[in-house]
């Protein structure tokens, strides 16, 4: 069951000799393949332990760990494009909260998948903890009502680093 050339075309990412890193926010690095098992619902979970951005309004850096989760339909996101996506909010000035939903939403406009969660766990600054957690259910999927009780869960302290 191996890919065709045909299929990993648009890749470009993967086995690159010249990867270039971007510095500052930028979406179009995102890259997909296509699933090919959209007929069985599983998980798939990716962590960045390193994350970093940029206070917008201090521009001091901010560390996290992202773990993204998913259940993909027809797409998966290649991981090296991930962690150059990653990268590229090094010295982007966003919230923690915004830098969750922004890779929410872009990896549900990327993929479509029926389920995608998103939760940050930023290292504490000025003795706070910031654990941002945003999710998203594809509508009719039957993933709706989890979405809402993962939420909710969130705040379960088993969650929490």
């Amino acid at each position: 069951m191996s890919r065709s050339k045909e299929e990993l075309a648009s890749i470009a990412q993967l086995g690159s000799q010249s990867t270039q890193y971007v510095y500052d926010y930028d979406p179009k690095l995102l890259e997909r393949f296509s699933n090919k098992h959209p007929e069985d619902d599983y998980m798939v979970m990716l962590n960045c332990p390193e994350f970093t951005t940029l206070c917008p309004k201090t521009g001091q850096p901010d560390f996290a760990e992202i773990r993204i989760a998913y259940i993909p339909d027809q797409y998966l996101v290649e991981s090296k494009s991930l962690k150059l996506y990653l990268f590229s909010f090094r010295n982007h000035g966003d919230f923690h909260e915004d830098c969750c939903n922004i890779i929410r939403k872009d990896l549900t406009a990327l993929l479509a998948p029926r389920y995608l969660e998103v939760m940050g766990i930023f290292t504490p600054r000025g003795g706070i903890s910031i654990y941002p957690f945003a999710n998203y259910a594809k509508p009719g999927s039957g993933y709706e009502s989890y979405a809402k009780s993962r939420l909710f869960a969130a705040i379960d302290r088993r969650e929490w680093k």
